[in-house]
């Protein structure tokens, strides 16, 4: 097996998909977390593109969190049986990046009204939307998982991206069984389980 360390922030945020998939499929890797004080300094010179998170695989540094937890689920069992499949693994992934940046872009607006406006739009429409399509895919599979019969990538990337909006809003959350089911399959997961009771809470 490789050997791989993998560096981020001491957040969740865009990188804790890396961490769900190296868990969920048992593999060992070295987690390096980067205060953001530190950030500025030598460690953004020679991280790939600038950016973190970065994943070395034998001393090698590849960048992306998606192009890295896709990586992670070919080697380690996390997509599909098919093309198909997998085709439909990265349309949800690819949902989720979307309501990601419309979460980031609504948090770290710096212009209070614009903020504010984009946070109220958030709530009301954006979310609601988002849960609305993952409720209706879980409606259409009939598994209790996003593709397939069995955890994927699909169901990771949800997991995570929706980990503050059932921390903030979870009347609004409640009311999508499907969604609140398949989060609750993924979670009891015992690789899971064991590192998300483990793990230092984050606001992000």
């Amino acid at each position: 097996m490789p050997n791989y360390k993998y560096v981020y922030f001491n957040v969740r945020g865009r990188g804790e998909i890396v961490r769900l998939c190296f868990h969920a499929a048992g593999v060992k890797f070295e987690e390096v977390r980067i205060e953001m004080s530190a950030w500025p300094g030598t460690i953004r010179g020679t991280s790939p593109f600038g950016q973190l998170p970065y994943l070395e695989i034998d001393g090698k540094k590849f960048a992306q969190s998606i192009a890295i937890s896709q990586y992670i689920a070919r080697e380690y069992g996390l997509y599909g049986n098919n093309s198909l499949e997998n085709l439909s693994i990265d349309a949800v992934v690819g949902l989720t990046t979307d309501y990601f940046n419309l979460w980031a872009k609504a948090n770290f607006e710096k212009d209070e009204r614009r903020k504010a406006e984009l946070q109220t739009k958030l709530s009301g429409e954006d979310l609601p939307k988002f849960l609305q399509q993952l409720e209706k895919l879980l409606n259409g599979n009939k598994t209790e998982y996003f593709v397939g019969n069995k955890l994927t990538l699909a169901d990771l990337a949800v997991y995570s991206t929706l980990e503050n909006p059932f921390r903030d809003f979870p009347d609004m959350c409640s009311k999508y069984p499907q969604v609140v089911n398949n989060r609750k399959k993924v979670g009891s997961q015992p690789r899971l389980a064991a590192y998300l009771s483990s793990r230092k809470p984050t606001e992000l």
